[in-house]
């Protein structure tokens, strides 16, 4: 039995589990067996992360998040969540080895998923000129030609944020007329720099090791045309990654875990839920990481609250080395 379980390895994932493990809970991370890193894997500089003036890798800020937590006593599982029993004091974790662990606290943080146009080069190309994240990249395609292919909110303001760097940006979209709010269609109008293609479908993306140009099909004539741009960015909508706990978790309409406030709990006593299963709007390493902070807080206090001879029969910590400390000072 373990005092805390987190599913997920991204920036709240592991940012949960060095909380965790520095407060002495011994936490157990399943990181997944494909995806362990979550997105930030298939992205190549981040420069917005504080505390690398000269930017990182997206995997290596993930392997060194996984080495921090992993030196104050974290366990990393490469394996894949099919079932939780969340229900009772008791928490039950199967992954696809057949193995189940039991906690007495659960961190949900598995993420969301950008949707993706599943065309053939679109992973290739992932990071070499497409990309899903406008704040993450858009600083590389200064003063380059770039498309954003959506219909909506996400897709007018990734269009509204890359007129800062690009000196062109086609807004591509499957129909004559917007989803987007009135408000974010105005400002996307009005934006000299947005030139919209209207009725057009993204059906191919070229390039050899950089995205040089994107080929578009009519979605009323089927006639196919070629743009020739530097980036595309996707923003067609992303998904939180919850399925593991539909009817037993409350879902918001937009597909995140609801939780109480600004806090991590969830309707369920001892499971909390952090990053972008619960974020709908900022999706940022940053945010996430420092909502799994809240997580391991909340998990910590909760567990605090447990009668003692409970918690005694829970995994206890084994530092892998004897790091030097100083007290704790920090309330976050």
């Amino acid at each position: 039995m373990r005092q805390v379980i987190i599913i997920g390895s991204g920036p709240a994932g592991y940012t949960a589990a060095i909380y965790a493990a520095r407060a002495n809970l011994a936490p157990l991370v399943i990181a997944s067996s494909v995806e362990a890193g979550g997105e930030l894997m298939k992205t190549t500089e981040i420069e917005n992360y504080p505390g690398f003036a000269a930017g990182i890798q997206g995997p290596d800020l993930m392997l060194e998040m996984q080495k921090q937590a992993e030196r104050f006593g974290t366990e990393v599982v490469l394996d894949d969540v099919t079932d939780l029993q969340l229900d009772g004091q008791m928490k039950k974790v199967t992954l696809g080895n057949g193995d189940v662990h039991e906690a007495l606290s659960i961190v949900f943080a598995t993420g969301s998923a950008y949707r993706k146009l599943g065309l053939p080069d679109e992973e290739r190309l992932s990071g070499y000129g497409v990309s899903w994240c406008a704040t993450c990249d858009g600083f590389f395609f200064r003063k380059k030609t770039i498309a954003v292919v959506g219909g909506g909110d996400s897709a007018m303001e990734e269009a509204t944020f890359l007129t800062k760097f690009a000196d062109k940006v086609y807004v591509i979209h499957r129909k004559d007329e917007l989803r987007a709010s009135k408000a974010m269609q105005e400002r996307a109008f009005s934006d000299p720099k947005i030139e919209f293609v209207w009725n057009s479908a993204v059906t191919g993306i070229t390039g050899s090791e950089l995205v040089d140009g994107i080929d578009l099909t009519d979605t009323v004539t089927g006639a196919t045309s070629h743009l020739d741009v530097s980036g595309l960015f996707i923003a067609i909508g992303a998904d939180p990654r919850t399925h593991l706990v539909h009817g037993q978790l409350d879902i918001n309409p937009d597909g995140t875990v609801v939780v109480d406030g600004r806090s991590s709990r969830t309707n369920i006593t001892g499971v909390f839920a952090a990053g972008d299963v619960i974020d709908p709007t900022y999706r940022q390493a940053v945010t996430a990481a420092g909502s799994g902070t809240v997580a391991a807080l909340d998990a910590e206090h909760y567990l605090a609250s447990l009668p003692r001879e409970l918690v005694a029969g829970a995994v206890q910590p084994a530092r892998v080395e004897e790091v030097e400390e100083k007290p704790n000072e920090e309330a976050a």
